[in-house]
């Protein structure tokens, strides 16, 4: 082979080298094709590495992602800061946390009382980490439920649907999200365990018709939104039972529909319209009904009417003496009251309950013994002040 031959050789050789490599470099670069993404730009769209990962996930897991994103954006951070006294009387900061969420493009936040309770500043940290000092506007201190608001400053705010909380079933799939421990827009996930339960959550308030739920509930939670898997609000998680501190897998959440309620009032009157009876009562207990001779074992002593009240204006009667048990001095000598609206009532708890049901000017039937006499009073509940 004479030397022009092998350099034409050598020349073919090195083009085949450079075609094949060349096809290596498209096909690194550029990948196999594949026939969704290939679809996707025929048809004039773009196939994004965010589309790509949803579309590996399973029906249920699109759920929650999907979920996630609409929501978080409008969950709060809530921070606060009070002052406490030692037993020397020295100031001693304290700062607390919990959830909320916008439900109203102005800027106002549901969340719990306890939350703010006491609060002498309130700051909000939204989910795209956007810090805003807010204001109290009110509560109702006896459902738990309290309204906060920020200034949106020209910004749109992303706020949440409320859903209707008495439509929902036993089984349904239910997501939390809140800040538990400090943990900002923290997703957890369950089922509604029941519905309808009262949990008494201290002496004088509770959480009526209660959702329970095993979604992971912990402090921190307190105040955030539970979603359906319509991305609705069905209530604000507000409490647990635990032995440990921590879930036990058993959290209970107002029901959204109480707090709309609440919240309308709050907006546009700037107070919680409350039913108020107008009675300072002793519950009958400790062997006190066997010691004042009354007919029932049972019930709540009047020892004060208000003056003015609705139980005053409607023939309620309060002590008219006064007697010494030990340390605590009380009246005697009024009504005993054992029923409201048919109601059994044996402490303020129980009446609490019945009056959650009414608003001011509803008309209730109060049943009292009045000596060994039983007796029905109509009274016309009036409106408590100082929410």
């Amino acid at each position: 082979m004479n030397a022009g031959n092998r350099s034409n050789r050598a020349r073919i050789i090195i083009a085949a080298l450079v075609l094949i490599l060349g096809a290596f470099w498209a096909g690194a670069r550029f990948g196999p094709r594949d026939p969704a993404k290939v679809e996707a730009v025929r048809r004039g769209g773009s196939f994004s590495p965010v589309a790509d990962r949803d579309a590996a996930l399973t029906e249920d897991e699109s759920i929650n992602v999907r979920i996630y994103r609409q929501v978080s954006p409008a969950v709060a951070n809530i921070l606060t800061k009070a002052t406490e006294y030692d037993f020397f009387m020295d100031p001693i900061p304290v700062e607390g946390a919990g959830s909320g969420f916008v439900i109203d493009p102005r800027g106002y936040i549901l969340t719990n009382y306890h939350v703010v309770e006491g609060a002498q500043s309130i700051e909000v940290v939204l989910g795209d980490q956007s810090r805003h000092p807010a204001k109290y506007i009110g509560a109702d201190q006896r459902n738990d439920v309290a309204l906060i608001k920020i200034e949106p400053k020209g910004r749109q705010l992303t706020t949440l649907k409320l859903a209707d909380s008495g439509a929902i079933q036993v089984g349904q799939k239910v997501l939390a999200i809140g800040n538990p421990f400090g943990f900002q827009s923290t997703l957890t996930t369950g089922v509604v365990s029941a519905v309808g339960r009262t949990v008494q959550t201290s002496q004088t308030t509770f959480i009526e018709e209660a959702i329970q739920t095993d979604a992971a509930i912990n402090r921190g939670n307190s105040g955030g939104p539970l979603i359906n898997s319509h991305g609705e609000v069905i209530g604000i998680n507000s409490a647990i039972y635990t032995p440990t501190g921590t879930t036990a897998g058993i959290g209970f959440a107002i029901p959204i529909n109480t707090a709309k309620r609440i919240a309308d009032d709050l907006i546009t009157s700037g107070r919680v319209h409350q039913a108020f009876l107008g009675v300072q009562t002793l519950a009958l207990a400790g062997g006190l009904a066997e010691a004042l001779d009354l007919p029932v074992q049972e019930g709540l002593l009047v020892e004060v009417a208000t003056k003015g009240g609705p139980a005053a204006a409607a023939g309620v009667r309060g002590g008219d003496r006064v007697v010494q048990a030990g340390m605590r001095r009380f009246y005697v000598g009024g009504d005993v009251i054992v029923a409201i609206d048919g109601q059994k009532v044996a402490n303020q708890f129980d009446v609490n309950l019945v009056l959650n049901h009414h608003r001011p000017g509803d008309t209730v039937d109060v049943t009292v013994y009045r000596g060994g006499k039983k007796m029905d009073i109509a009274v016309k509940l009036g409106e408590r002040t100082g929410n």
